[in-house]
């Protein structure tokens, strides 16, 4: 069937050339887009074909994509889709001409990106419509376009029933998926106002935006696997990065007290809902500040983004509806855990904990130690109930080898993780900037890997070496962009926010 429409649309196009029409020119001058005409002169009254002749007329030019067409004898009707909407196209023979006018109504298809030229005017339906004295094709269209059908609901609404709705489809041709849903535009666009506004915030808060390299020769800053390639001419391995952290942080010691990347990372890991191998992250870093800093300017910065965005702090999101209005609560790890599972693992050995998740169910590993352990337990049986902000702080210092030790509690860290809808979103800590004790993290960290533990992170001889410079106190936090654009979104999948998920070979 698909090759059959293909050779159908092949034949059209070499029809197009035979009868001296270009199916792929240059340019066209646009000068409006639909929801500019709906907007401007939608007061326009009804109007008859005489008002084509009335030199005052509004004459207008526009562009885009056939995504519905039928013309009976001498006439013809067309729907166009642009960016921003939908504008419907009156074709008459005795105005386009024959050439024209044949081409328009045997040898054009849904799909097919058009330029029209002509007078607007309103139906006696009441739609704002285009007479067409022009119609420039643009680009024929080879394939055919499961556009699907509009349904007006008992309550006025409009709702699109595509023919291809399989996730799978959309996500690998998602070209496709944003000409047949333009809701799925919407999605990307308010993707590219949150990263803005988030800029807009931490430049307005004197932070440089910087650039660190993404192939490294020793990955670090998180505990994950990384991508490995090769380098040909200096015949080395080198790393796709799997976070920020210690790049950003030699530029702190270099003297730049506030500075911020969102960029792209690459962990070599498990595919779901939340995680996708390639992912966008927002770190920043700010000198002589701490973790208690940073959980003030969070609360600050998703309130701006979230009133930016949606014009206001409060969103419903994934069957819930979440304030971003600060401040937002704050508990720690071993508080959390007592609070939901009635379990107190302040003082429990790796032993102990290792029976705790035997009797919960919960799938442990031999090289995991009393800290990993411990936040296995946190993400298995705390972490789904956490639905408004919260911060929940002083994680087992194990798990946190690049964090300052808790300035008045012994074992854990000055570091808090931000949870929304019962996921991650943020991660920050009051910096390690002792270079022994630093050394010591980074030794236990590969005592962890000659354990098995293949996340574990590495020695750095070079970040400890810029550290032993002086790194003055700094607070660092790290923002899954992916994620909150999830939740501000109402998107359940991290797939549905990415133009292009990574997918299995077809």
């Amino acid at each position: 069937m698909e090759e059959e429409l293909l050779r159908i649309r092949r034949e059209k196009l070499q029809k197009l050339w035979e009868m001296g029409i270009e199916p792929y020119p240059y340019k066209f001058d646009r000068q409006y887009f639909s929801s500019d005409l709906l907007e401007k002169f939608g007061t326009l009254g009804v109007n008859d074909d005489s008002q084509l002749n009335d030199p005052n007329a509004p004459r207008v030019k526009v562009a885009g994509r056939i995504m519905s067409q039928r013309s009976k004898g001498k006439t013809a009707f067309a729907h166009i889709q642009d960016m921003h909407g939908k504008i419907q196209i009156y074709a008459r023979k005795d105005i386009l001409g024959d050439l024209v006018y044949e081409a328009f109504s045997k040898q054009f298809d849904l799909g097919d990106v058009i330029g029209v030229k002509g007078v607007l005017f309103k139906t006696h339906t009441g739609e704002i419509t285009i007479k067409a004295e022009e119609i420039t094709l643009l680009s024929k269209s080879l394939r055919y376009i499961p556009v699907g059908k509009e349904k007006v609901m008992d309550d006025g609404t409009v709702q699109r029933f595509s023919d291809v709705d399989d996730k799978e489809f959309r996500y690998r041709q998602r070209y496709a998926d944003l000409i047949m849903h333009p809701e799925v535009r919407e999605t990307f666009v308010k993707r590219s106002k949150i990263i803005s506004s988030i800029r807009q915030f931490l430049d307005q808060r004197g932070y440089l935006e910087v650039e660190t390299p993404i192939l490294q020769p020793l990955y670090g800053g998180a505990s994950a696997r990384p991508f490995v390639t090769h380098h040909n001419t200096l015949d080395m391995k080198l790393y796709m990065r799997i976070a920020l952290e210690l790049y950003l942080k030699r530029l702190i010691v270099g003297g730049f007290d506030k500075v911020y990347e969102i960029s792209k990372i690459f962990r070599n890991e498990g595919m779901d809902r939340f995680h996708n191998p390639e992912f966008t992250m927002l770190e920043f870093y700010e000198a002589y500040s701490d973790f208690h800093d940073l959980m003030t300017l969070t609360e600050e910065m998703l309130g701006f983004v979230c009133h930016t965005v949606n014009g206001t702090l409060e969103i419903d999101s994934m069957g819930h509806r979440v304030n971003f209005k600060p401040p937002y609560a704050r508990l720690s790890m071993f508080e959390a855990i007592k609070q939901y599972t009635n379990i107190d693992v302040s003082e429990m050995s790796e032993e102990q904990l290792r029976d705790e998740c035997k009797k919960l169910h919960i799938h442990t590993e031999p090289a995991w130690d009393r800290g990993k352990l411990i936040d296995e337990l946190f993400s298995e049986k705390v972490q789904s109930h956490l639905i408004q902000p919260v911060f929940i702080t002083e994680q087992p210092i194990e798990i946190s080898p690049l964090a300052k030790k808790h300035r008045s509690k012994k074992g854990v860290v000055e570091r808090f993780e931000l949870f929304i809808l019962g996921s991650e979103v943020a991660n920050a800590f009051s910096e390690l900037n002792d270079p022994i004790d630093q050394r010591q993290r980074f030794e236990a960290q590969m005592g962890l890997r000659a354990r098995g533990d293949e996340e574990a992170q590495m020695l750095d001889e070079d970040f400890l070496r810029a550290i032993e410079y002086g790194m003055p106190p700094t607070a660092g936090e790290g923002i899954g962009i992916d994620r909150l654009v999830m939740m501000m979104t109402n998107q359940e999948s991290i797939r549905d926010v990415l133009f292009f998920p990574t997918m299995r070979p077809e």
